[in-house]
């Protein structure tokens, strides 16, 4: 998982770790050679201890995990997902600012 401090989810775990769970879920999706995915890490889990309790951040590495990212039709990294209820809530696509993404949290959770 090269330094990813986030829970990582896998192809056949996605299932029971994001769409089943109680809770909301951002899901950041990145690959190695990506170097904004490796810019975003940190800030992301930032995040995850700021919503710690409310929101399960976790990550997907997409080239170990290609089934995932092409049903929900991702072309481009890093992707973050946002799921509620087991329902995609929102969607930023590249390294956008925490503001950007604290957004996208705050409205999954009202």
């Amino acid at each position: 998982m090269s330094g990813k401090s986030m829970s990582a989810v896998t192809d056949a775990n996605f299932k029971s770790e994001v769409i089943d769970s109680t809770i909301p879920v951002l899901v950041d999706f990145w690959a190695e050679w990506c170097g904004p995915c490796k810019s975003l890490t940190p800030r992301i889990e930032a995040l995850g201890v700021n919503y710690s309790g409310k929101v399960k951040i976790v990550s997907m590495d997409i080239d170990a995990n290609p089934n995932t990212p092409s049903n929900f039709g991702i072309r481009s990294i890093p992707t973050l997902l946002m799921f509620k209820n087991g329902e995609l809530s929102g969607e930023l696509v590249g390294a956008h600012p925490n503001a950007t993404i604290e957004d996208m949290i705050k409205k999954t959770l009202t």
